[in-house]
């Protein structure tokens, strides 16, 4: 087995892990990760995106919604690295990707995009977040 995945839901998927650990030859790398963002936590964060991107510009400039994602990332200090780029005439971000984010991260992420809009003025069209606010 080169790779396997297996989300503990029951004591059978909790046996079914130590199974495959005892079976495993030595020096196969075994990995936990908390349970990754859900799909309704990644659409609304592409709406609260959206919603900042038509309605704020940063530094007089208007950014797209992926252009505030990586600030947002970065101010949950998810490090965006940046490396000159293959012409040498800008930048290019290096960085993790939302879709590695825990549910909690996730969370963490959102509370922190609705307060910068609610701080600056920004009105969110996603009604569970109008809700919410």
């Amino acid at each position: 087995m080169t790779r396997a995945l297996l989300i503990l839901r029951s004591e059978r998927d909790r046996q079914r892990a130590i199974d495959w650990a005892r079976r495993a030859p030595l020096g196969t790398r075994i990995e936990f990760k908390s349970a990754r963002r859900s799909l309704p936590q990644n659409d609304r964060m592409w709406a609260m995106l959206t919603d900042i991107a038509t309605q704020k510009r940063y530094h007089g400039v208007k950014l797209s919604p992926n252009d505030w994602k990586l600030l947002f990332l970065d101010a949950l200090k998810r490090e965006v690295r940046t490396v000159p780029n293959l012409d040498g005439n800008g930048l290019v971000p290096l960085g993790r990707s939302s879709a590695d984010l825990s549910k909690e991260e996730m969370s963490d992420l959102l509370e922190l995009i609705a307060a910068w809009g609610a701080q600056n003025g920004v009105v969110f069209h996603d009604p569970a977040l109008k809700e919410a606010i």
